[in-house]
């Protein structure tokens, strides 16, 4: 990956939206968009923003469940499997 391609100034976005959104689309690398020199936005096509979304919300169930694991607020499988099953049967009845 060559980041100085997909550093564009706020100029560029102005006179070639048509032309980036389409690089982008095609190589689905992000475009840091300038202004004044310093980067002022990201550009990105929709499906590796989901993806990343989706990466981080995973990361944080990770992160949740690592502070859990220390704090010692954590139940054996089978006990937790049984309390589900006990509430699934509640709710059924």
């Amino acid at each position: 990956m060559n980041i100085i391609n997909d550093i564009k100034p706020v100029t560029y976005l102005k006179s070639k939206a048509a032309d980036l959104l389409k690089q982008i689309n095609e190589t689905q690398r992000p475009v840091i968009i300038t202004q004044n020199g310093e980067p002022r936005a990201v550009l990105q096509d929709p499906e590796s923003y989901e993806n990343m979304r989706n990466a981080i919300g995973m990361l944080k169930l990770i992160s949740q469940g690592e502070a859990d694991v220390r704090g010692g607020r954590t139940k054996a499988q089978e006990k937790m499997f049984d309390e589900i099953e006990a509430t699934l049967n509640k709710r059924s009845k």
